[in-house]
C-alpha cells in the first residue's frame, strides 16, 4: 500500500519534490499540511491572490528553444547533428533509441522533455514537461476544486481564472498524448493515501476530455486581456496570458491531432483521417481566424521583411519575440540563453564558436520548390514545368529559401575579418564549411532563427547585442496550415471549408504563400484530395521550417517509418569557373547529387515514445507503448 501511494503521488505530481523546493507559499497549497487551511482561504479568496497561485502554471512551460546550451527539438527529417559530441536527442531517435528522451538515459540533462532537477523557477535549465506537466496538472486541478472561495471576485475575474486552469489541464495532456498516446486524463485532484488503477484511455478519449477542457476555456476567456477590467491593471503585461485565441488553438490542433491517421488507428483502427474529428477543428480554426481577420484580436502575419522578429529579436533588450504572429509562447528564461549557446549551433566552426551543429538536410531543403509555387520534382533534373534547372540550383527560388537557408556562396561574414576565405560559405564538396564534425554535414546552414552577423567576427550574438532566440509553440502560419489541412480532409477537397469562415483550404495555403511572395498552388493539385495533400504537406514544411513541427507531422501522417522520409542526405556538387560572390543565387555548379548520409531503421513502434518503464510496470491498467 505505501508502495502504491509512493508511485501515486510519482506519476500525478511525478514532482511533489518540486513543492519543497518552489515558492514556499505555494508549498502550503501542495502539501495541504493541517495548519495552511486558513491560508488556502487566502490563497483562493480573491482574484489577485488566485491569480498569484495561477502564475507557477505558466513557469511549467519549457522553453524548448533554450532549455541547454546547445539544444534539440527538431527530430524529424529536417536536421542532423553534426558528428562532435553527439549527445542530443535527435542521435537517438537516428539510431531508433526513442529511450532518449528520459533523463535516466541522458547524461548530459540536454533535453526539454524530461530532467532530474526540475523546477517552476526562473531558470531555463530545470524546465521539462514530464515532471512540470503533472505538476501542473495536479495544480490546476487543485485550483478548480477551490473555485468556490474564489468569493470576493467579480465574475470576469472567475472566469479568467477557471480559463486558465482548464487550459493548462488540457494543454499539458495534449502534449503528453501527442507523444505517447492515450494516458489517464487526470480531473481531479487524487488523494495521495489511496492505490492508484486509473487506466490508460484510448487516444480519442483523452482528445475529447482535453476537446471539453479547450472548449470551456475558449468560451470563459477573453480575446484580449487588455479589453478585461482585470487585466487593465497589468497592461502591457498581457500578451503571454492564456486567452481565447490559444484556447480555440489548442481546441483546433488537439481535434486534427485526433483526426490524424496514426491517432485514429490506435482509436478506431482505420489509418484514415477521422472526417467528424476534422470538421471539429476547421470550425475551432475558423472561429480564430474570424477573430483576428475581423475580430478584435490581436493577431496577425508579420510581414516578410520582418519575418524573422518570429523567432528572434536582437538590439531590444531581449524583448520577447513573436510580434504580432506567436499565439503560445512560455515565459523567457534568463538573459543569456541565446547569446552563449543557442545562437552558436547553426554556423559552421570555422566562423563560429562551439563545436555542436546542427544542419538542415538536403532532402527537407527540397521542399523549398520554386518562387512560381511549383515543386521541384528531383533536384538532379532539369523540369521545364517549374523552371528548375539543376545547373543553377540556387535559382528563382521560393524566397523563404533565402531567408532560412544559406546556401554555397553566401556572405556569411560582414565586416572586417582576418580570415577572408571563409567570409562567403564555401559549402561546395569540400568546401571549409563541410567539415562532418563541426560544420555541415550536408551542403547547407541554417540561418532562420539568427541574423547573418552571428558570427565572431560580426559578434552579431555578444551579450550588448541582446540577442534572444525564442521560438513559439503555436504561430498564426501554422493555425491557417492546420485550417487547411482539417477542412481539406473534414469536406473532401481543397476547396473545402468551414460554414463559419469564408476561407476554403486551398485559400488558406495562398494566403501564406502570398506573405512570403510565392505562386499559389497551381491548379493540377487542386482536383484531388490526393494531388491536394502533398502540396499542402511541402508548405507546412516550408512554413513551419525547423521549428519542431516535422517529428509529429510525420507520426500523425503515419509517414516517419517510410521511405523517403527515413532518409537523412546530403547534396553534392562542384563549383563552376566562373564561381562569384556577388549574386550567389546565378551560380552555376557541376555535378550535382545527393548522397545518403545515414536511414533510420525504424518500425511500427516508433510511432510512439516508450513510457518510463517505472511508470508502466505500477498496475496492470497500465501497460507499456507496444514493443518497447
Amino acid at each position: 500500500m505505501h508502495h502504491m501511494n509512493k508511485y501515486n503521488k510519482r506519476l500525478l505530481s511525478f514532482v511533489m519534490l518540486i513543492a519543497a523546493i518552489s515558492l514556499a507559499s505555494c508549498k502550503k497549497f501542495l502539501d495541504r499540511e493541517p495548519q495552511s487551511i486558513v491560508s488556502e482561504e487566502n490563497a483562493f479568496k480573491n482574484f489577485t491572490n488566485f491569480q498569484g497561485f495561477t502564475e507557477e502554471l505558466y513557469h511549467c512551460i519549457p522553453d524548448f528553444t533554450n532549455a541547454y546550451w546547445t539544444n534539440s527539438w527538431n527530430w524529424g527529417d529536417d536536421e542532423i547533428q553534426s558528428a562532435a559530441l553527439n549527445f542530443h536527442f535527435v542521435i537517438k531517435i537516428d539510431n531508433g533509441d526513442f529511450w532518449g528522451w528520459q533523463t535516466q538515459f541522458d547524461g548530459w540533462q540536454a533535453g526539454w522533455m524530461d530532467r532530474t532537477n526540475t523546477s517552476t523557477d526562473d531558470d531555463r535549465f530545470h524546465k521539462s514537461l514530464w515532471k512540470l506537466g503533472w505538476y501542473g496538472i495536479r495544480k490546476a486541478n487543485m485550483g478548480l476544486a477551490n473555485m468556490d472561495k474564489l468569493t470576493d471576485a467579480t465574475q470576469e475575474e472567475k472566469d479568467l481564472i477557471k480559463g486558465q486552469l482548464l487550459f493548462f489541464r488540457g494543454w499539458f495532456h495534449f502534449m503528453f498524448i501527442q507523444y505517447f498516446g492515450g494516458l489517464p486524463y487526470i480531473d481531479q485532484v487524487l488523494p495521495g493515501d489511496q492505490k492508484l488503477t486509473l487506466p490508460r484511455l484510448k487516444y480519442n478519449e483523452c482528445a475529447d476530455k482535453a476537446a471539453a477542457d479547450f472548449r470551456e476555456a475558449a468560451d470563459l476567456l477573453p480575446v484580449n486581456w487588455d479589453n478585461t477590467t482585470a487585466g487593465k491593471r497589468t497592461l502591457g503585461k498581457n500578451q503571454l496570458r492564456i486567452n481565447k485565441i490559444m484556447a480555440l488553438g489548442y481546441l483546433g490542433k488537439n481535434y486534427l491531432w485526433a483526426g490524424s491517421p496514426l491517432m485514429n488507428y490506435v482509436s478506431t483502427g482505420s489509418k484514415t483521417y477521422n472526417t467528424e474529428y476534422c470538421k471539429k477543428a476547421a470550425e475551432a480554426f475558423g472561429q480564430l481566424l474570424q477573430l483576428c481577420e475581423v475580430g478584435e484580436a490581436p493577431y496577425k502575419l508579420v510581414e516578410f521583411s520582418r519575418y524573422y522578429t518570429n523567432f528572434y529579436t536582437t538590439g531590444q533588450n531581449w524583448s520577447m519575440p513573436g510580434s504580432t504572429e506567436a499565439i503560445f509562447r512560455g515565459p523567457f528564461f534568463g538573459a543569456n540563453g541565446s547569446n552563449y549557446g543557442t545562437s552558436k549551433q547553426y554556423g559552421p566552426a570555422v566562423i563560429t564558436d562551439g563545436d555542436v551543429k546542427f544542419v538542415p538536410t538536403s532532402n527537407y531543403v527540397n521542399y523549398y520548390g520554386m518562387a512560381n509555387g511549383l515543386p521541384i520534382k528531383d533536384i538532379t533534373m532539369a523540369d521545364p514545368e517549374s523552371g528548375y534547372d539543376p545547373a543553377y540550383p540556387w535559382r528563382n527560388r521560393d524566397p523563404r529559401f533565402y531567408n532560412d537557408i544559406v546556401y554555397d556562396g553566401v556572405k556569411c561574414v560582414q565586416g572586417a575579418t582576418p580570415d577572408e576565405p571563409n567570409r562567403y560559405a564555401n559549402l561546395y564538396t569540400g568546401g571549409s564549411y563541410r567539415n562532418v564534425s563541426t560544420g555541415s554535414r550536408t551542403g547547407y546552414v541554417l540561418y532562420k532563427f539568427i541574423p547573418i552577423t552571428a558570427n565572431k567576427y560580426d559578434n552579431g550574438w555578444s551579450y550588448d547585442k541582446g540577442l534572444n532566440i525564442h521560438l513559439p509553440y503555436m504561430r498564426l502560419a501554422d493555425v491557417y496550415l492546420m485550417y487547411a489541412e482539417a477542412a481539406a480532409q473534414g469536406y473532401g477537397s481543397s476547396s473545402g471549408k468551414d460554414a463559419g469562415y469564408g476561407k476554403t483550404a486551398a485559400d488558406a495555403v495562398n494566403f501564406i504563400r502570398d506573405r512570403a511572395g510565392v505562386g499559389h498552388i497551381a491548379p493540377q493539385f487542386l482536383g484531388s484530395l490526393d494531388a491536394f495533400m502533398p502540396e499542402l504537406r511541402r508548405e507546412r514544411a516550408v512554413e513551419l521550417s525547423f521549428e519542431g513541427h516535422r517529428f509529429n507531422d510525420l507520426r500523425r501522417w503515419m509517414l516517419l517509418i517510410q521511405r523517403p522520409y527515413t532518409l537523412k542526405k546530403s547534396v553534392e556538387f562542384d563549383r563552376a569557373p566562373e564561381f562569384s560572390t556577388t549574386d550567389p543565387k546565378n551560380n552555376r555548379v557541376i555535378n550535382l547529387r545527393e548522397t545518403t548520409i545515414l536511414e533510420r531503421r525504424f518500425s511500427e513502434k516508433h510511432y510512439w515514445l516508450p513510457l518510463k518503464n517505472a511508470d508502466a510496470s505500477m498496475y496492470l491498467e497500465f501497460p507499456q507503448n507496444p514493443g518497447w
